[in-house]
């Protein structure tokens, strides 16, 4: 097996090996990988935390060896907590990533990845170990405004899952990449009265889960639909009240945490 890590800020995931195929998820920096096939100048990967497939350009693959993936997964601790800060490696060399971005074996604004060290400039947060439904609504909240963008996992462009995927991860939980694997998380709350914050909310139609969003209370959800934004919504969906109409289509409220 050949690994990866991604030294970059961001890295388009890609559906097919080419760079006109669209974006379905990205790497954001420290984000682990497994190297499954390589053609014609581009790399399968299936990334750590969830098992996700896509192609990446390998002028944009940094390789590394079995010993150091272990380590650096072992020693992943910590993220970037502010909406993005600058690094700075042995070369002087300025990297400004995001937040959600990994930083391996962080201490005292440093670190490596094998044989390049970094210093930091920014606030970095240890992986919430003791999430509640409260801490969750209130990472969600930081990303409020953030563009929609399909495939995005940062705040300057996220989509519905991404957006889900992202603010559990900080908060210790890893969850898949897509709304129609998310689903499948926890168990299922009958009544949107009962509904609690941290709650994950599923829409679409008969046939097939295509939307996501968190809960901030009984009636309110926080979610990625144009932009990161709160709405309305009860048990026929969300409720736009700008254009006055339902905008998602409810399926089910599901609790993947008890807290």
């Amino acid at each position: 097996m050949i690994y990866g890590i991604s030294d970059l800020s961001l890295i388009p995931v890609r559906e097919y090996p080419s760079d006109k195929s669209q974006m379905v998820n990205q790497l954001l920096f420290g984000d682990l990988f497994e190297i499954k096939e390589e053609q014609k100048g581009w790399a399968l990967i299936k990334t750590v935390d969830d098992n996700y497939e896509g192609w990446i350009d390998e002028k944009q693959l940094k390789r590394i060896s079995k010993n150091d993936f272990d380590t650096i997964l072992e020693n992943t601790n910590h993220f970037v907590y502010d909406h993005c800060v600058s690094l700075y490696d042995t070369n002087n060399r300025k990297i400004t990533v995001t937040k959600g971005a990994s930083i391996p074996g962080y201490q005292n604004h440093q670190f490596s990845i094998v044989d390049r060290e970094y210093s930091i400039e920014g606030k970095v947060e240890t992986f919430n170990k003791n999430a509640t439904g409260k801490t969750v609504a209130a990472t969600a909240l930081q990303y409020l405004g953030s563009p929609y963008l399909w495939g995005g996992r940062s705040p300057f462009g996220i989509d519905c899952s991404g957006f889900t995927q992202i603010v559990f991860k900080m908060n210790g939980i890893k969850i898949p990449r897509d709304a129609s694997q998310q689903v499948n998380l926890g168990y299922e709350i009958d009544f949107v009265e009962e509904a609690k914050e941290g709650d994950l909310a599923f829409f679409g139609d008969d046939e097939s889960i295509t939307h996501v969003g968190i809960v901030l209370d009984r009636h309110k959800i926080i979610h990625a639909s144009g932009e990161v934004r709160i709405d309305t919504f009860d048990h026929q969906g969300v409720f736009n009240e700008e254009r006055k109409i339902y905008s998602h289509h409810l399926r089910v409220i599901k609790r993947i945490m008890d807290s």
